[in-house]
């Protein structure tokens, strides 16, 4: 199982927020292409970026930031969510090295441009469905939809997109464990690698979702854990691994 460092972009600070509110905010650096370089020292493949602003605002941002880094680290594989609405967007991330575009509220909202995202840059689309109590959130969290996650996972699967990346929003920025049960089950009902993200907080949740990759749950997005030194990147990228004893 893969484990993703997440930068969240807001004001081109990297910040955590709480359950997605961007008036609860911490700051835990001024230079996010740095706290990169960290997280890749500490043996990260992916990072997961998010533009938090872009979210708020339907459309990018911190894209200059997002290039940046990509620019910077080739070959770290990087995925980015946030207001990524049409594909001029999609197009302009993939040529400065972005390797996944994240959609969330587009998707739910216009699920056919989904299908059109797929077919114009195949293997590059994953679709990011962020719940609460079983229905889809968008707009950066701010407004629930009457969307079922599961029943959405299932349409986007059909659409070809590469992966979803499930978020438990009541778990996010909390520090209170990971919704296993909820991504296993979203996991168990696709045929598509499926990243946890929402609460990670601790090695016994990444013991949790590692029980839970023959269901196809893929990795796990890891935020203000990291961020707060409880827990350590390369100690769990090796119990994810296998290479210590669970």
């Amino acid at each position: 199982m893969l484990l993703i460092p997440a930068i969240d972009l807001k004001d081109g600070k990297c910040v955590r927020l709480r359950q997605g509110n961007m008036d609860d905010e911490t700051v835990f650096s001024n230079d996010p292409v740095a706290m990169a370089e960290r997280w890749i020292e500490a043996g990260s493949k992916r990072i997961h970026i998010v533009d938090l602003d872009g979210a708020v605002q339907g459309f990018p941002v911190n894209a200059d930031i997002v290039g940046r880094i990509a620019e910077t680290f080739p070959e770290l594989e990087v995925q980015i969510g946030g207001g990524i609405r049409d594909f001029d967007t999609i197009q302009t991330y993939l040529d400065v090295g972005v390797d996944y575009v994240i959609i969330g509220t587009q998707a739910v909202r216009a699920p056919r441009f989904v299908d059109d995202a797929c077919l114009e840059f195949p293997g590059h689309i994953i679709v990011g469905l962020d719940a609460r109590d079983g229905k889809v959130a968008v707009e950066g969290w701010s407004k629930l939809s009457r969307h079922d996650a599961v029943d959405m996972a299932r349409r986007f699967e059909e659409a070809g997109v590469e992966a979803l990346v499930f978020t438990d929003i009541g778990r996010d920025g909390m520090m209170r464990g990971v919704n296993t049960g909820a991504t296993r089950e979203l996991a168990r009902q696709v045929n598509l690698p499926v990243i946890a993200s929402g609460g990670v907080s601790s090695m016994d949740d990444v013991r949790e979702l590692c029980a839970a990759v023959e269901d196809g749950v893929f990795g796990a997005i890891v935020g203000r854990a990291l961020y707060e030194g409880r827990l350590d990147l390369r100690e769990a990228q090796q119990l994810a691994n296998g290479l210590i004893s669970a």
